[in-house]
């Protein structure tokens, strides 16, 4: 006895001449294992199809981890790029006046920050002199203030690079740009044996663009060049 297909004949012929076709779509896969577990009835347990949905879910995690991984890949060489271009431009300059304006300048739109600003500490330190610089690149500073303004006075370690979320006084080191700074990042120099500390701030309109959770690996190295291209300045 023969049965007449209920299949529309074209879509029948495209099946038979590429099965392949069906069983490399999921969602039509997914349809002919429910309508199977529908006709074997509600008592008989289907462990092909439930082995598949769990090979699909793990599947589908195994997608998303690697869109993760491939994204954080091509932002670290972004990154990593962004960095070697601002250290490139701040080593173009063959003045110590050139350097600070470049800094706050080409480096600073490199690195896409507001503000930079540059802490010096100083056991000679004028507060009169140190106010009238608020708003420059260089802040001149009484020893300690550095660790102070990282630990924001608490009783922690100071780290060569902390970023964070922040309000900034405005009678700080940003000056008339304090209102609109939300996240920084600072940068701990070492000028060398007989120097006092020196501090880099990065400051952004953006409360997102420097959070703890980032990594720190390319600003430290940014540091590194930045505290002995200043050791070459202050010799």
């Amino acid at each position: 006895m023969t049965t007449k297909p209920q299949m529309d004949e074209t879509v029948r012929a495209h099946i038979i001449s590429d099965p392949d076709a069906v069983l490399d779509d999921k969602d039509i896969m997914r349809a002919l294992v429910a309508a199977n577990e529908t006709t074997m009835g509600s008592n008989i347990v289907d462990l092909r199809g439930i082995a598949m949905e769990r090979l699909e879910a793990r599947l589908d995690r195994l997608e998303d981890t690697h869109r993760s991984v491939i994204a954080a890949a091509y932002d670290n060489l972004a990154g990593t790029n962004q960095i070697h271009r601002a250290i490139l431009r701040m080593m173009d300059a063959t003045e110590f006046e050139v350097f600070l304006k470049d800094l706050t300048g080409d480096v600073a739109e490199v690195l896409r920050v507001d503000v930079m600003r540059l802490v010096l500490e100083s056991e000679y330190f004028d507060e009169t002199a140190a106010l009238d610089k608020v708003g420059q690149i260089v802040q001149v500073m009484p020893v300690g203030t550095i660790d102070d303004y990282i630990t924001q006075g608490r009783n922690m370690s100071v780290r060569p690079v902390t970023l964070r979320q922040v309000t900034v006084d405005e009678d700080g080191v940003y000056g008339d740009m304090a209102s609109f700074i939300r996240s920084e990042a600072c940068l701990k120099l070492d000028f060398g044996p007989g120097r006092e500390a020196g501090l880099l701030l990065m400051g952004s309109e953006d409360p997102h663009q420097f959070t703890p959770q980032q990594g720190t690996d390319l600003l430290q190295f940014f540091g590194g060049v930045f505290e002995r291209a200043m050791r070459r300045w202050l010799a």
